[in-house]
């Protein structure tokens, strides 16, 4: 019998990066096409939890939400778990203006993953990437991606392919995808 685990995401980097680690274990990533509401909330966990709770009253599956927030350092951690907001609303540019100077450019995506498994039992799997913010606009895609780049990196993802690094990324899903091969 195959198993299957369900991602609430629409996503394609986070599923491909899901797919990346749940395929090698025989497991296959599905999506759910229901929206569910990303709550504000001052956490990614909570922000995961939620949608999986939420999932969960009307799916009886194995479910999981993966959330990130941005923390920079120079900014006092700012945007953390409103990054999606302010990411739409706060252009490039004037992130880099804010931090003309300054020369601490360090900076840490949090992902944070809510696992509901098969027995409606929620779990929940946290990890951080270190990331450095340019000092200038690097490609020509999605705003922040332009001058957010991995630690010891030169491209910002802007410039990067969306299968690059993966293994950067499914950290939780690889936690997760064991957890499941080991359940009867």
């Amino acid at each position: 019998m195959t198993k299957e685990i369900f991602i609430i995401t629409k996503n394609k980097g986070k599923i491909l990066a899901a797919q990346s680690v749940f395929s090698k274990f025989g497991i296959v990533v599905k999506n759910i096409e229901k929206d569910y509401p990303e709550i504000q909330a001052n956490s990614s966990m909570k922000i995961a939890k939620y949608a999986v709770e939420q999932a969960g009253k009307d799916y009886n599956l194995p479910i999981i939400r993966e959330d990130h927030s941005l923390f920079i350092k120079a900014l006092g951690g700012f945007p953390g778990p409103y990054t999606s907001y302010f990411d739409k609303i706060i252009p490039a540019e004037k992130i880099l203006e804010l931090m003309k100077g300054v020369t601490d450019r360090s900076a840490y995506m949090e992902v944070a993953t809510a696992y509901r498994n098969s027995k409606g039992e929620i779990k929940e799997y946290i990890f951080r990437i270190p990331l450095v913010i340019s000092e200038k606009i690097q490609g020509n895609v999605r705003n922040w991606d332009r001058i957010i780049m991995l630690k010891g990196d030169n491209k910002t993802f802007a410039e990067l392919n969306e299968k690059d690094h993966l293994d950067v990324w499914n950290k939780n899903y690889l936690a997760i995808a064991e957890e499941i091969s080991k359940e009867k």
